[in-house]
């Protein structure tokens, strides 16, 4: 239990359902009713004192921190659904899930640090979830922890979850991007993979009324406040902010620059009175990723950002309550962390004098591997270079300078496709090595999920070993290898394979097909990081040696995740002629137990056909994908779009074998050819 006196806030922490749980909330009142001799306040504890299957019994001690008052009420909201029923010591009604409790006549006078208490029986379903506030005599007393400095709650964040593609879709509803409807239960799962944000991203845009007030649709705002109001119930911190508005609005502010200022602090004047009642584990963010259309260049941009950012503050400040010490988080231009972005937001923070603020940045990585263009196919010392340098730049301007940061997105661009874009091995050293590096640098990350990678029905990871990965790296380092992929070639006999370990400050302890240990020296050998698995392994453990995954060994380490290697006994893969249209354009293609990496475009001259012209090597998915049940190489029309008529362009398939195919097309109007030759 956690109590507090005074005008400190408490936390109040979600039990298991239990016989007996305590939950206490108290916070200083920030609101002084008229005619106060003297600044009010409160202390609530609220007990539940025993559960039972559609029923509980629960005790309220209020405390009167402010003046003494004769006769009083004390009335909250249940989050889940509760009613009461017979009470003691005081009178309760209820409607509409809003309960009141009044005094009993004989306890109306209340001094000034005395307490009253009283109790009741109420009903519930599956959850109990205490009530996020009360309020004294229409004065609230917010739940949400006692205030921790920026620093402080920054590091409480770690690890953070965006609600993606839900709240901030830009249709009608939440469910308009092809997400369910948020549940309590999805909450609850979500904190039970040990994340301890949430990040919720909402765009208004579809919701706004006309100037001049735009009025913020009451349903749905009052939506949003529901899913606040679950998610602090559940204990988690909790950021809100303005999302795509930026690109869709905002981003005119160079041409309609008076217009774009008005509408958005109207908003957050709006948005700071709705949620003022929340405590301080609710935090404000500017807006997402600001970009502007139009402008004059970089510095025009820069000084837009830093006005809206200085609005956000202004108003959510001068909005008072809660808002008077609330963490904002204040974006760079593109959420970049390119120093001439960076630069500037330290100069804003250090200028407003204020405590209370965080920076933010997002990191999707090195666009090559990130998207899976210009050969970017792995996680190599480039792309890891560009992740390094980006945090340490982070930690040099900001934290070092005792401005903490949230990584309010994270992950790879070609996940906004799926997540097959990037080869798994790759990903998952890229997941290692991101919560470890960020983590080491102070820096809170927050994983940007659009529904890919947990399942908001199921509750189940889509991608258990990417999760294994993710939180792993919350707390320690994995050792991985150059490649998951151990390719036989199928006419050969099979030889030894070496493949260099990264041993992350790990220790190499065995290696495991299954639960089965291998033999040291018979199976495989050990010199240094350098891991050789044995010809007479490799042959025995594949089999009968059918294209594909003959068999998976685990490489298991002295801490973190083990790292799986796959046995795959190949071919060269071999593609068909084909004829189709722009649209639509298949190649025929046994993959014989290989895998495609990237593909190359040039025309008979050498230089680079398709898409981002600049290299040869093509966007996965964007502009051709595999189809491995189908048995088919698809070419998009995206590609086609950028292909010169009446050309013919040399492709070459580039597999993880190692393999190259080379492959021919020709584009005439709306109609391709495909030949092999």
């Amino acid at each position: 239990m956690f109590t507090s006196t005074g005008k400190t806030r408490t936390t109040r922490r979600r039990l298991g359902a239990v016989l007996a749980s305590v939950t206490a909330l108290a916070a200083g009142l920030v609101v002084t009713p008229a005619g106060a001799a003297e600044e009010a306040g409160c202390e609530v504890t609220y007990t539940v004192t025993g559960q039972w299957d559609g029923g509980f019994s629960a005790d309220v001690a209020v405390t009167n921190t402010g003046a003494a008052v004769d006769g009083w009420k004390l009335t909250w909201e249940w989050p889940s659904g509760q009613q009461s029923d017979r009470a003691w010591h005081a009178k309760i009604t209820e409607s509409d899930g809003q309960v009141t409790a009044t005094d009993a006549g004989y306890n109306a006078k209340l001094a000034s640090q005395a307490t009253v208490k009283f109790g009741f029986v109420g009903t519930k379903g599956a959850a109990n979830t205490a009530p996020l506030s009360f309020s004294l005599n229409g004065v609230t007393c917010v739940h949400g922890g006692k205030q921790l400095s920026a620093m402080e709650h920054t590091a409480a964040m770690q690890p953070g979850w965006n609600l993606g593609n839900t709240l901030d879709a830009t249709g009608p509803d939440e469910t308009s991007w092809g997400n369910p409807r948020v549940t309590e239960a999805l909450l609850d799962n979500v904190k039970a993979q040990g994340f301890k944000s949430i990040r919720i991203p909402v765009t208004w845009s579809a919701h706004l009324g006309q100037a001049p007030d735009y009025t913020i649709e009451p349903a749905y705002l009052a939506r949003v406040k529901e899913v606040v109001r679950w998610a602090l119930a559940r204990d988690l911190y909790v950021l809100i902010n303005i999302h795509h508005d930026s690109w869709q609005w905002m981003s005119q502010m160079p041409a309609r620059h008076d217009q774009v200022l008005d509408q958005f602090g109207k908003m957050w004047a709006q948005l700071a009175a709705a949620f003022t009642e929340f405590g301080p584990k609710l935090t404000f963010e500017s807006w997402n990723e600001p970009q502007f259309a139009g402008s004059t260049g970089k510095a025009q941009e820069i000084a837009l950002n830093a006005e809206l950012n200085a609005a956000f503050h202004d108003v959510v400040r001068r909005s008072g309550g809660n808002n008077a010490t609330r963490l904002l988080v204040l974006p760079t231009l593109h959420t970049s962390s390119e120093q001439e972005y960076v630069d500037p937001l330290v100069t804003q923070i250090q200028g407003l004098h204020d405590p209370n603020l965080i920076a933010t940045v997002h990191s999707y990585s090195y666009w090559p591997f990130s998207a899976n263009v210009a050969g970017g196919i792995r996680y190599d010392a480039t792309a890891q270079k560009y992740d390094t340098d980006s945090f340490d730049r982070v930690y040099n301007s900001f934290i070092a300078r005792g401005i903490p940061v949230i990584l309010g997105e994270y992950g790879l661009l070609g996940f906004d496709r799926h997540t097959g874009t990037i080869e798994q091995g790759e990903k998952l050293k890229f997941f290692e090595y991101i919560g470890y590096y960020a983590r080491t640098k102070k820096i809170t990350t927050m994983l940007w999920d659009n529904g890919q990678h947990f399942d908001r029905t199921a509750f189940q990871w889509k991608d258990p070993e990417l999760y294994a990965q993710l939180k792993s790296s919350w707390t320690t380092r994995s050792g991985t290898a150059y490649t998951d992929q151990v390719f036989l070639p199928k006419p050969s006999p099979v030889t030894a394979k070496t493949i260099k370990l990264n041993l992350n400050g790990t220790s190499f302890t065995g290696l495991y097909n299954g639960s089965v240990a291998l033999a040291r020296g018979r199976d495989y050998t050990l010199d240094g990081d350098q891991l050789t698995l044995t010809a007479s392994a490799l042959t025995r453990l594949s089999g009968s040696r059918t294209y594909g995954v003959n068999a998976i060994l685990t490489a298991r380490f002295s801490q973190g995740v083990p790292w799986r290697f796959y046995a795959i006994t190949y071919d060269p893969p071999v593609l068909s002629n084909a004829t189709g249209t722009t649209d639509k354009f298949e190649i025929p293609t046994d993959y014989r137990g290989d895998q495609l990496a990237t593909m190359e475009a040039k025309y008979d001259d050498g230089t680079s056909a398709g898409p981002n012209d600049w290299t040869s090597f093509k966007e996965f998915d964007t502009t051709f994908a595999p189809n491995y049940t189908d048995r088919k190489t698809v070419l998009k029309p995206d590609f086609f779009a950028a292909v010169k008529d009446n050309q013919r362009v040399t492709l070459t398939f580039h597999y993880w074998s190692g393999t190259k195919v080379t492959y021919y097309v020709t584009k005439s109007g709306s109609a391709v050819s495909g030949t092999t030759a």
